[in-house]
C-alpha cells in the first residue's frame, strides 16, 4: 500500500504545488482522493498508469477539487477500451458529474458508475474482502465529505513455525490462512499455532471543512490521517470566513483522535515555506509532516 500526494496547494496551483489530488495504491488498485486541474499530468510525471484508477472519492464540488475530471476520464476510456470506473461523492454529484459529461465533445469508452454519499455519522459505503471505505459530511458550505480507507485484519502464515511440518504449499496453506485447523500426516495443526492476526491499516483524509466533531469521529485511532490546514492560527478568522482549517485545528484533532501520524496538506500560496504550518502543528502533536507534490509514503 502507498500513498502518492499528486497535488498539495490550496485553490490555486503554484509553481511547487499543483491542486487538491492524493492517490492510494492498494494492491495494484488506484484510489484517487479528489481530482484538481492538471491531476493526470501529475500521474504521468511520477509514472503512474492512468488506467489504474478503478475509483475517485470527491469531497466537494469546488473546482480545484474536480477540475481534472474531464481530461483524465477521457484519457482512461481511451487507453483501456471498456473500462469501470466508479465515482463517490457528496450530495449532487449526479448533479455536478452530469454537468462535467457535457461540458466539452468526447467518446465516454468506458463504464461510470456515479454514487452519492450522504453520511451525517460515519458509515461504511463501500466493502469488499479486503478493505472498506468510510465517509462523513463536513462542513464546508457546500456538501462536502471526509473519506477513511480502513484495511481488513489479515492473517498472516509463520513460516518458521510452519515449516517443521514440512507442509509445502497447497490448499491446506489456503485453509491456515482462512484460520481453519487442518489434518496433515494424522497430525492436527491449529490454525492459531502457526498463524498471527496482522491488523489492517486505516488512513484518513480530511478535505475542507472547519473544525467539526466529525472530523474526530472519522479519524479515530487512524495510522494516519491526511488534513487540510490552509493556514496558521494568525489568520484563524480568515479560516472561519472560508470555513477551513488552521495546522493548530488539525492536529488537535490528531491528538483527540489518537491517530499515530499525522500529515497536513492543501496549503494556502502565501505560505513559501511548511515552517510556520509545521512549527504551529508541533505545538500540539508531534508527530506531523507537511506534504508536497510528489511525496511517497509506503504503509
Amino acid at each position: 500500500m502507498e500513498l502518492i500526494f499528486l497535488g498539495t496547494s490550496c485553490m490555486v496551483p503554484t509553481k511547487e504545488r499543483n491542486v487538491s489530488s492524493i492517490y492510494l495504491d492498494y494492491e495494484g488498485e488506484g484510489i484517487l482522493i479528489d481530482c484538481g486541474e492538471g491531476t493526470q499530468r501529475q500521474l504521468n510525471i511520477v509514472g503512474i498508469q492512468r488506467n489504474r484508477v478503478k475509483k475517485i472519492l470527491i469531497s466537494h464540488f469546488h473546482g480545484d477539487h474536480v477540475s481534472g475530471i474531464v481530461g483524465l476520464l477521457q484519457t482512461i476510456g481511451n487507453e483501456l477500451d471498456g473500462a469501470t470506473l466508479e465515482i463517490y461523492g457528496p450530495t449532487g454529484t449526479k448533479k455536478f458529474m452530469g454537468h462535467i459529461l457535457h461540458s466539452c465533445h468526447f467518446d465516454l469508452n468506458l463504464e461510470l458508475k456515479i454514487h452519492e454519499v450522504k453520511a451525517k455519522k460515519v458509515i461504511t459505503f463501500y466493502e469488499n474482502d479486503k478493505y472498506k471505505l468510510e465517509a462523513v459530511e463536513l462542513e464546508h458550505g457546500i456538501p462536502c465529505l471526509g473519506f477513511s480507507f480502513i484495511e481488513k485484519d489479515k492473517r498472516k502464515i509463520l513460516m518458521a513455525k510452519l515449516n517443521k511440518y514440512k507442509l509445502g504449499s497447497g490448499p491446506l496453506i489456503g485453509k491456515l490462512q482462512r484460520g481453519k485447523d487442518i489434518i496433515f500426516k494424522d497430525k492436527k495443526i491449529k490454525a492459531e499455532d502457526v498463524t498471527r492476526i496482522e491488523k489492517g491499516k486505516k488512513i484518513s483524509f480530511i478535505s475542507d471543512t472547519v473544525f467539526t466533531e466529525n472530523c474526530i469521529k472519522l479519524a479515530e485511532e487512524s495510522d494516519i490521517m491526511i488534513s487540510e490546514a490552509s493556514y496558521t492560527s494568525k489568520l484563524e478568522e480568515k479560516a472561519e470566513k472560508y470555513k477551513h482549517m488552521t495546522a493548530k485545528q488539525a492536529a488537535y484533532i490528531a491528538n483527540t483522535a489518537q491517530v499515530k501520524r499525522l500529515i497536513l496538506t492543501h496549503i494556502s500560496q502565501r505560505y513559501k515555506t511548511d515552517e510556520e504550518i509545521l512549527e504551529e502543528a508541533k505545538t500540539v502533536f508531534e508527530d506531523v509532516e507537511v506534504a508536497y507534490d510528489f511525496k511517497k509514503v509506503k504503509i
